[in-house]
This record gives structure tokens, C-alpha cells and sequence, in this order.
């Protein structure tokens, strides 16, 4: 990992000197060499080569050079860090004259108070960094200085001759750094405001060899500083997915159409108002360009259209998080472009299901909607983002997994899949005349599971996206019976409060050859309170239908596979009678039209 990081830093030109790191500079104090005039420039968003000393500056008596904290650079009352900034200033004053005039500055009262006045004019806080301009120059981007800086640290590095080793990211031989330089972007996911540390040994029994600190993993300074940029710039723009940053990269360069992760459905959570198949906009073009571009090789074979040259790319994928000052390495892994994208292929295929209404397929939805849907179902949940980033947060890694490789999806996932569609199902309060369906995006994993369940173990039963009549499954076929009862219910008794499917689901998705029976008497009863003698007639023939496909022989009882096909069954036959209902009802109105005309 580390060496795909350090590869990816060289190849992007992202690694500074050693002994430098990126910062935000809010002001700059401009000063003159030919007067006493002070004004403040203020600096840019953009991070800026500053000299770091590391931990060094978070004790009592160091800080930062060149550029730090206003309290630090010109206090009201000096200090041990005040103090240790103006004696590195005057040191650096001997190799580039300018900065005698910044020391002159900080030296004579009547022009640091003018410094501070105009400082205050600026706005500028105590906590905020500042630096120097010397006629209209940063100081921060001279050569002479920065020449200074490489050697004057090195009298903060202890490190021993002794102590060389093998660096583990080029495999030369270095001074192993003691602390390495923490690693920023991770706050939003558990990390610490100031970074947090990648290698970390802070316990001896964490060391072996009597090494102590990150010694035990020996690294050069220069080579760490190029991963540290590397994860700088991968975690700036990295989605969160449950509470970890999604980070992705090639070992080449591969352009944005191409990119089969880019804007797919992995991470970026959504506002919490926009949360499943019928709240979420419209797919994004970029989305629907990653979904094409991830079908393309697949559809090459078939069309003999050629597709990018990227078959000995690699791909490298990493979800962070931040915990006790450290990086957390919650997934890591490396693959083929090619197999990447026949993968996310296979993804999309298996999502495939019919929505609720049985028009077309469920659209397209990001990964934390789609996670949402494995959390327990709460009619009033406020912030189900924080739910999902410290429920989910242990099996989203093995999700990942599974999306990237082909491979299966953990029983953990029908099990919550199953729990949240019980819940929501028994909290229905719908008093419309069609019938209580599961949550298409729960349903949908469920799919997905089974599919991936039966080929790993070579099983017979692939599913469609609709109801599928020919599948030998029992428990899918009762699952399909009782949409058709609780259809007839609601049909025969619109405004019933407590329906089928509320009272009967949780017990007949677990012992069907119980519920079944009692269901199908009362179906009798409600098909004869139905007016309309030729809907009465649709249903009677479904009914038939099913039980055809269902055989003779009702299962006791139902374990999670079987609960899952249930499941599905329960969904499809739903989708096909909304379908089936919307139809008849756009054809009533079109005779009725054409009878008034």
C-alpha cells in the first residue's frame, strides 16, 4: 500500500522537500527594505510550502518557522515559542538579508505595534498563520531560504547513524524516521483536528528489537513525505461512505470517462431528505456515463467495438476512517481495470428488480441510500447518517468488497435486509387501495445475495426481474400468494386499518404451511365482497396460477435464504398487481373518454 501511495506521489509530482508541508497562510505581513511602511497582504485558500518541524511544535517551547500563528509570530507578552521563532528568523537573516528587515520588524516596539494595528485592522484572529512578504516577495518561496531551512533542521533529527535500515517503501537504505508526519483530511471521519498518524508505535508492546517508535517500521523521510502528499491529495475530494473516506486510484493514468468508480454509486452521502428509490433526483450524467463505461467490455465482445487500452491497469481502492489519532485502514484493496469493470457490470445486473409500481427498473441510487435500507426501519429519524456510520461501519468494507470482486455478499446483509422490510411493513399506515410493499432498495439486496449465494455454491434459481413463475422455489411462491391476498383485502375492504399484511407477514415469512391456509379461507371470504365480478376473476386466476408454481407441498418453516426468497416473491407479485391495477385503471379512463366523445 504504502508503495502504491509513494508511486502515485512521484508519478503526480506531489511530494515537497523534506521538512516542508502544505499550509494555508492567512496573512502575509508586507514589509519594505527602503521604509518602515507596513501593510497586510492577505493569502489564498491554496496550501503553501511552509518549513514544519512536526511534533516538535506542539510542545511548549517550539514552534514552526516562517510561518505560524499570529500569537506566535508577534504576541502581546513573548514567549518560549515566540522567542524560538525570532532565533530562527535571525539565523535564517544570515543567509538572506531580507529577512533582517522581518526581524527589525519584531525587534522595535514602534513597529511592531504598527504590525500589530494593521493586523487587527485585517482581522486577523491569534490563531490565525502569517508570514512575511519582503518587497512585494513571499519569504516563504526563496531558495536561500529554503536552502537555510534543509539545513538548520537538521539539528531537531536525533537520529543515530546506528539505526540505519532498509527503507520498506523504495527498499534503500535511510535513517529510519523516529515520528512520522500525521496525515490530514480525516477529521470528518474520527480523525484528529491536528492529523493523525499512519505508522505509529506508541506502546512497548507495539516494538520489537528495542526500536521504539515508528523505527519499527523504518521509512525515509523523503519517501514518507511523498505518501504523505499522496493521501493529502486522495483524501481533499474523497467521499464518505458510513463513516469512511473512499479513496481510489490507478497505477496509471486513466481519464475521467474511463473511470468506471467515478461518480458510481460508491459513497457520497446524500442530504438526509433524499434517501431512497423515490425521493432521489434524477441520475447524474456522470453516473450513467461511469454505468456505459463500466458496461463497455462486456458489450466489446459482442459488438466488436474497441475499448481503451487499460487491460494491464491496476486499481487500488482504500477506506479510511480516523480513531485516536490514528489512520484507520478499514479496507484495502488491488485489482484489475479490467476485471473492476466487468465487476461493477455483474453489480449492476444483479441490482436489476422492477420498481414498486412494475413500469421499469429501479433507478440508479448511491451507495449510503442503499445502505440506509439495512438500518432498522424508524418512522422519525433524524439523522440516519450517523446511524449508518456506527452501525454499518464493520460490514460496508466487506459491501465494498463484494461490489469490486463479484463475490458474495455477508448473511449479515439479508438479515438486516429482512429486518428493516418487517418493520417498515408492520409500521405501514398506507390506507390506499394498493397493497403494503417492501422497500425495493431492501429487496434489492436481498436479490443480490441469493444470487451470489447460489454461485458459489453452483445452485439452480436464477432470479428475474419480475415475478417469475417458472422458479422452483416454495418460499418465493408464498411470498407471491400472500401479495395476492393482501391485494384481495385491500380491494374488497379499502379502508381497513390493520390489513394482511401488517397482522400476518412477520409470522408467514417465518412458518408459511401456518399462515397460508387461514389466509386462503379468508381470501374466499373477501373475493366475494369484490364488485367488480371480473377483477374477482383476475385474482381468483392468479391465485391459481401460484399455487400451480407452488406445488402441494407448504414449507413449516422458512430459514434466511428461504426468508429472503419470500421476501422477493412477496415484492414482484406486488410490483406485477400495481402494474396490472394502473393499467386497468388507464384503460377505464380512455373508454370513458371515448364514450363521452
Amino acid at each position: 500500500m504504502l508503495k502504491a501511495l509513494y508511486d502515485y506521489g512521484v508519478r503526480h509530482q506531489l511530494a515537497l522537500p523534506p521538512g516542508f508541508t502544505g499550509k494555508t497562510v492567512k496573512a502575509y505581513v508586507s514589509l519594505s527594505e527602503n521604509d518602515d511602511r507596513v501593510s497586510i497582504y492577505l493569502g489564498e485558500d491554496e496550501l503553501v510550502p511552509c518549513p514544519d518541524i512536526g511534533s516538535l511544535a506542539n510542545g511548549k517551547d517550539k514552534s514552526n518557522v516562517l510561518a505560524e500563528k499570529r500569537s506566535v509570530v508577534i504576541p502581546e507578552e513573548p514567549g518560549s515559542k515566540s522567542t524560538f521563532f525570532l532565533e530562527a528568523l535571525r539565523s535564517a537573516a544570515e543567509k538572506e538579508s531580507l529577512l533582517k528587515v522581518c526581524v527589525r520588524a519584531l525587534e522595535t516596539p514602534e513597529l511592531a505595534a504598527a504590525v500589530r494595528a494593521e493586523l487587527d485592522r485585517a482581522k486577523i484572529k491569534p490563531g490565525d498563520r502569517i508570514s512575511f512578504r519582503v518587497n512585494g516577495q513571499s519569504i516563504l518561496q526563496s531558495e536561500k531560504i529554503r536552502a537555510w531551512w534543509q539545513v538548520y533542521r537538521k539539528q531537531f533529527s536525533a537520529a543515530d547513524k546506528r539505526l540505519s535500515a532498509l527503507c520498506l517503501i523504495t527498499g534503500e537504505p535511510t535513517i529510519p524516521m523516529t515520528t512520522t508526519t500525521p496525515i490530514q483530511g480525516l477529521r470528518v471521519v474520527g480523525g484528529h483536528g491536528r492529523g493523525d498518524a499512519l505508522i505509529c508505535f506508541d506502546k512497548t508492546a507495539f516494538c520489537s528489537y528495542n526500536q521504539k517508535k515508528a523505527v519499527n517500521a523504518p521509512v525515509s523521510e523523503e519517501a514518507f513525505g511523498v505518501v504523505k502528499a499522496a493521501m493529502d491529495d486522495l483524501l481533499k475530494d474523497a467521499p464518505i461512505l458510513a463513516g469512511m473516506k473512499f479513496v481510489h486510484w490507478f497505477d496509471r493514468e486513466v481519464p475521467q470517462e474511463d473511470d468506471p468508480l467515478y461518480a458510481v454509486d460508491f459513497g457520497y452521502d446524500l442530504p438526509e431528505d433524499e434517501t431512497d428509490e423515490e425521493t432521489e433526483p434524477e441520475v447524474s450524467v456522470n453516473v450513467l456515463t461511469a454505468r456505459n463505461q463500466a458496461n463497455r467490455i462486456p458489450e466489446s465482445v459482442y459488438s466488436g467495438q474497441p475499448v481503451p487500452d487499460l487491460g494491464n491497469v491496476s486499481y487500488y481502492i482504500l477506506l479510511l476512517s480516523g480513531a485516536n489519532s490514528r489512520v484507520m485502514i478499514r479496507r484495502y484493496d488491488r485489482g484489475s481495470y479490467t476485471d473492476l469493470r466487468r465487476n461493477l457490470a455483474q453489480w449492476y445486473d444483479d441490482l436489476a428488480l422492477t420498481n414498486q409500481g412494475g413500469t421499469g427498473t429501479i433507478r440508479s441510487v448511491k451507495l449510503s441510500a442503499r445502505l440506509l435500507r439495512l438500518l432498522k426501519f424508524q418512522k422519525s429519524d433524524s439523522r440516519p447518517f450517523e446511524r449508518l456510520s456506527k452501525e454499518l461501519a464493520g460490514i460496508t468494507p466487506a459491501v465494498v468488497q463484494a461490489i469490486l470482486s463479484g463475490g458474495y455478499l455477508p448473511d449479515a446483509i439479508a438479515a438486516k435486509a429482512l429486518a428493516y422490510i418487517r418493520s417498515e411493513l408492520l409500521l405501514n399506515d398506507d390506507s390506499s387501495t394498493q397493497s403494503a410493499l417492501p422497500n425495493s432498495l431492501a429487496c434489492q439486496w436481498l436479490k443480490v445475495w441469493l444470487l451470489r449465494k447460489n454461485r458459489i455454491y453452483h445452485q439452480e434459481g436464477q432470479i428475474l426481474e419480475e415475478y417469475d413463475l417458472n422458479l422452483r422455489n416454495a418460499a418465493y411462491h408464498c411470498g407471491g400468494l400472500m401479495a395476492v391476498y393482501a391485494a384481495i383485502q385491500r380491494t374488497a375492504m379499502p379502508g381497513v386499518n390493520t390489513g394482511i399484511v401488517e397482522r400476518y407477514y412477520a409470522s408467514a415469512i417465518q412458518m408459511p404451511a401456518l399462515v397460508i391456509g387461514q389466509l386462503s379461507s379468508r381470501s374466499n371470504h373477501h373475493l366475494e365482497k369484490i364488485k367488480n365480478g371480473w377483477l374477482a376473476d383476475q385474482y381468483r386466476e392468479k391465485l391459481q396460477e401460484i399455487s400451480v408454481a407452488l406445488g402441494t407441498s407448504i414449507p413449516a418453516t422458512l430459514n434466511l435464504e428461504q426468508q429472503s426468497y419470500f421476501a422477493l416473491g412477496y415484492y414482484q407479485m406486488g410490483a406485477r398487481l400495481n402494474q396490472e391495477r394502473n393499467r386497468n385503471i388507464a384503460a377505464a379512463r380512455e373508454r370513458a373518454g371515448a364514450a363521452e366523445e
